[in-house]
């Protein structure tokens, strides 16, 4: 697919989440399935998968990662904003200023950010590896007892005491095998400027030694 194409698919997929672009920044967000769901399989039926799941775990559990947790604010039928911890996330480009992060296609967190077009990323702490785990679980009230506030463009929830925050704009959603890859648009953020990261590697929280 070529660039204009893949432009093409992206305002497509943009306006179906009623995120707003340059020809639907007036329109009202659609209420869509936001996780397409092609065949994911990289092989066929009757071929061998070049690694396992587990070796592919194993392996890739030796890259220390930071953490955040992913918000986005509620929609308008919903009673609380949306959120879930997030181990892949980085910075993609300076300028314009752009973050990503990946999401599995079986997430159902995913899609309520997907309509509301706007997230802020929460970086964590050292100490807040429980933070951490109240937003991993799926089904419960994860934000019950943890304060925030409104982040200052998008009003996605700024969870108190992380030590950086980035407030964005949905930019781009591409596929990436099970996963989604989420492009954002920074458009505010701040940081306290102290205390350490938490880090996730080998499936365990960590912190950096001296």
């Amino acid at each position: 697919m070529g660039h204009a194409g893949m432009a093409a698919t992206v305002v497509r997929y943009l306006r179906s989440v009623g995120s707003p672009t340059s020809a639907s920044a007036q329109r009202e967000p659609e209420s869509v399935d936001a996780l397409p769901r092609p065949d994911l399989r990289a092989v066929g039926a009757d071929e061998r998968a070049p690694v396992s799941p587990a070796e592919f775990r194993a392996v890739l559990g030796n890259f220390a990662s930071g953490v955040t947790v992913i918000t986005a604010p509620p929609g308008e039928d919903e009673e609380g904003p949306a959120g879930f911890a997030c181990q892949s996330f980085a910075s993609l480009s300076l300028d314009p200023p752009l973050v990503t992060f990946m999401v599995a296609r079986t997430s159902t967190t995913w899609p309520r950010i997907a309509r509301a077009g706007v997230f802020c990323v929460n970086i964590l702490g050292a100490e807040q590896g429980e933070l951490c785990r109240s937003f991993a679980v799926s089904g419960a009230d994860k934000f019950a007892g943890v304060s925030h506030t409104p982040a200052p463009v998008t009003g996605s929830p700024q969870l108190d005491a992380v030590p950086a925050w980035i407030d964005c704009r949905i930019q781009a959603v591409h596929t990436g095998g099970d996963h989604l890859i989420v492009v954002g648009r920074v458009v505010a953020m701040g940081a306290a400027g102290e205390g350490e990261p938490l880090l996730f590697h080998k499936g365990r929280f960590g912190r950096l030694a001296d």
